[in-house]
């Protein structure tokens, strides 16, 4: 059809044609849509993931017996005094008087309680030279990072003092405050910047400011709303500041990338002659068929977190799924509607010496080139690619996971990781020793008190401690708190078989013969270790259920069985892709400088599932509208060849653009201090470019030209199944041409 009234079918098709129509109502609803969902989301207010409801397994157990008893356990600070050299000891005079010092000190600010000597609690090191003072800091133990400062400087005057001594604090309170200060600026630029890189990377695309906003407001105004719709949401799902962090990161990638597509469809379709109202039907029909596809196949992945049984993920997922529903939404509805009240207008502001980006020639040279030699060589650039991303993936077969310690974590960038270190040394696992949450119908009953003494002596006696072992009662709640150091300190696979003793030697011989008893045993290894059989649990069902729906939306998207299974096979290459990049670059440190980092040994533990879901239903962006326009091309009468040639050079720029701009929101969060986010930056960052390069720009050409016309294959008892395909060409039809004849049509 050139400018005339033509008639296309399909929901994305409908809704942007309404939209066109009815442009004022559209953009009404839409506004009265992010101002409602906002304002009832602030009034319901945010409900978050408790620690109870984190995992399964005795952490969550442990957590649910404090909830249910109504204790808040203090946050615990530790001061480490230790000699700087071997003249010195805890028995002599100077080093008790560092001690008392210290005492006296951290009393005097009036935010702590409990103090407690190391000579009467044993926190004295076998060699003599370090001594612990542990406290507790008063109040609520989650806001205790904003009362510690006094502390710190009350200890840091002792310092001063003790020349001979190192008097170095470390707890949760003061561990909270240093990472705040050191690194919660950190996260605030990084998702601050993510939009004005965002908007520069458009600029640099469209050449005009108003076409550079269009996307960036809609990413933002789906970001407001699902805020909003976060807050309602979570008096069913908890929500959690890391489930608000990537629901920003994902939103604005997919809002940005949807809004991308759309834009450059429509003005591709104005600068080849077509009228505004037809170049819109068209947008609709085509890149708003391959948005809703696209969609609802990344949403599909997200869901796969809802499978891990872990809250965090949950929330995580939750928060993801409904940021790409609302800016999906909003790209097939609103858009349209501002692009026809825009017009000529999105063409304003104009950026000088930027050529005009109007998308009537949407073809790239390099790519063209690129893609000359791709089809005239199917078979070698198949091997090529292929193997090249088998090599790059390889080292991910020995990737190594866990929860990343202190100093992986951050390095000797901060004080408190050397004291972390120190005291580790000094005291294996007093920095962060176990904690058997023991309830009992009478916690003061013989019988029970004499199994606490008998664990405390097991625990040490089996090796799995050293000591000393502390026993907090609480008589008023029949509960005892038992904080065992763990042999193994830092290193979390000898902490982890310390932790193995405790819970199957050691409590079963002792607190496990009372009856009546319960004895988790929780704390920071125990969670480790908890939360990685969770996640290791939930693997399968998660890849399963990601792989076997994004397989079902793509077979009946373009009813071709073939289209389904490279689709899946790409895409799992791809993140292969990624993990490879990520084991040589954090694991074995190969090229780690590069990118401002260094090898740690691991990948932490929760990423290679989050990365998985990520990019599986990011990738699928790319995917589904380069095969759109392949089939919309092969629709409208062109070979195979052809089509393949048409749809990969005239999609080529847009999704460089898209890609541009995911890489640099990406790679953000790869310039963070933290190991844990520089891993999810450079994954994510990695991941979308050798997607949208590699699999895009060659290995799904090459492989479509080798398969020809058994792209479309669809066997005849998968006729039954429901089909979500329409017509994606509402442009007159081209004669169909042999795959041998060069395209009579322009690109």
């Amino acid at each position: 059809m050139g400018n005339g009234d033509a008639r296309v079918r399909g929901l994305a098709a409908r809704a942007g044609g309404w939209s066109a129509r009815h442009r004022w109502a559209a953009v009404g609803i839409w506004v009265l849509f992010v101002v409602l969902a906002t304002v009832l989301g602030s009034a319901a207010g945010r409900v978050d993931v408790e620690d109870s409801e984190q995992l399964k397994g005795e952490t969550s157990t442990a957590a649910g017996i404090i909830e249910e008893a109504g204790i808040e356990e203090p946050a615990s600070e530790t001061v480490l005094v230790q000699a700087k050299d071997d003249g010195l000891t805890s028995t002599d005079a100077d080093f008790r008087s560092a001690v008392s010092a210290v005492m006296t000190a951290v009393e005097r600010t009036g935010e702590v309680t409990d103090v407690t000597s190391p000579y009467d609690s044993g926190t004295v090191s076998e060699d003599g030279r370090s001594a612990l003072v542990q406290f507790d800091v008063r109040g609520d133990p989650r806001t205790a990072g904003e009362r510690i400062e006094p502390v710190l400087e009350a200890v840091a005057d002792v310092q001063k003092e003790h020349d001979s001594l190192r008097i170095e604090e470390i707890g949760g309170a003061s561990m909270m405050k240093t990472f705040d200060d050191a690194f919660g600026d950190d996260f605030k630029k990084a998702e601050y910047s993510a939009v004005p890189v965002a908007l520069g990377s458009l600029l640099i695309a469209f050449g005009a400011l108003v076409a550079a906003l269009l996307p960036v407001a809609l990413a933002i105004t789906a970001i407001v709303a699902t805020m909003g719709l976060m807050g309602l949401v979570s008096h069913l799902q908890p929500m959690s500041d890391t489930a608000n962090s990537v629901m920003l990161l994902v939103g604005l990638a997919v809002g940005v990338d949807y809004c991308l597509f759309y834009l450059r469809r429509e003005r591709e379709e104005r600068a080849a002659g077509r009228d505004a109202r037809t170049a819109l039907r068209i947008a609709a029909a085509t890149s708003g068929r391959a948005i809703v596809v696209s969609g609802v196949t990344v949403c599909v992945a997200m869901a796969g977190m809802l499978f891990t049984g872990i809250a965090e993920f949950e929330a995580m997922g939750l928060a993801s799924l409904m940021v790409v529903a609302v800016a999906m939404v909003g790209s097939v509805t609103v858009l349209p509607a501002l692009l026809s009240l825009l017009g000529e207008r999105v063409e304003k502001g104009r950026v000088p010496f930027l050529r005009r980006r109007t998308g009537g020639r949407n073809d790239s040279r390099f790519w063209s080139a690129v893609l000359k030699r791709v089809l005239a060589r199917p078979v070698l650039s198949v091997v090529v690619a292929t193997g090249a991303l088998l090599a790059v993936a390889a080292p991910a077969l020995g990737m190594k996971t866990e929860n990343l310690t202190l100093d992986q974590e951050f390095g000797d960038s901060l004080p408190i990781v050397q004291t972390y270190n120190r005291v580790n040394e000094a005291f294996p696992g007093g920095s962060e020793p176990a904690e058997v949450v023991v309830k009992a119908d009478d916690i003061n009953a013989p019988e029970v008190k004499a199994a606490l003494a008998d664990f405390r002596e097991q625990a040490v006696g089996s090796g799995a401690s050293r000591g000393p072992v502390e026993i907090k009662l609480h008589d008023q709640q029949n509960l005892a708190f038992v904080y065992v150091p763990l042999v193994g300190g830092s290193d979390q696979d000898a902490a982890g078989a310390s932790l193995e003793k405790l819970r199957d030697e050691v409590r079963p011989a002792t607190l496990g013969k009372v009856d009546g008893v319960e004895a988790p045993i929780t704390g920071q290894v125990a969670g480790n270790k908890d939360f990685n059989d969770q996640l290791v649990g939930s693997v399968v069902p998660v890849f399963a259920f990601v792989v076997v729906f994004a397989f079902l939306l793509m077979l009946l998207s373009f009813r071709s069985l073939t289209i389904a299974v490279t689709s899946i096979v790409l895409n799992l290459l791809s993140v292969g892709a990624a993990y490879g990049i990520l084991v040589a670059v954090f694991q074995h440190g190969w090229g780690a400088s590069l990118v401002g980092a260094e090898g740690v040994g691991a990948i932490i533990t929760w990423l290679p599932l989050f990365l998985f879901v990520i990019l599986f239903g990011l990738s699928m962006d790319y995917h589904v509208f380069v095969v759109s326009r392949i089939r919309e091309a092969r629709t409208r009468g062109l070979g195979t060849r052809d089509a393949i040639r048409h749809g990969v050079v005239t999609t080529a720029g847009v999704v460089t653009s898209a890609a541009v701009i995911m890489v640099a929101v990406f790679a953000i969060f790869g310039t963070l201090s933290m190991q844990s986010m520089k891993q999810m930056g450079v994954g994510l960052a990695a991941a979308v470019l050798i997607d949208a390069t590699v699999i895009r720009g060659v290995l799904l050409p090459a492989v479509m030209a080798l398969l020809g016309e058994r792209n479309w294959y669809f066997p005849k008892w998968l006729h039954r199944l429901p089909d979500l395909t329409h017509d994606e060409a509402p442009t007159a039809a081209t004669p169909r041409t042999r795959d041998d004849e060069p395209e009579k049509v322009p690109v």
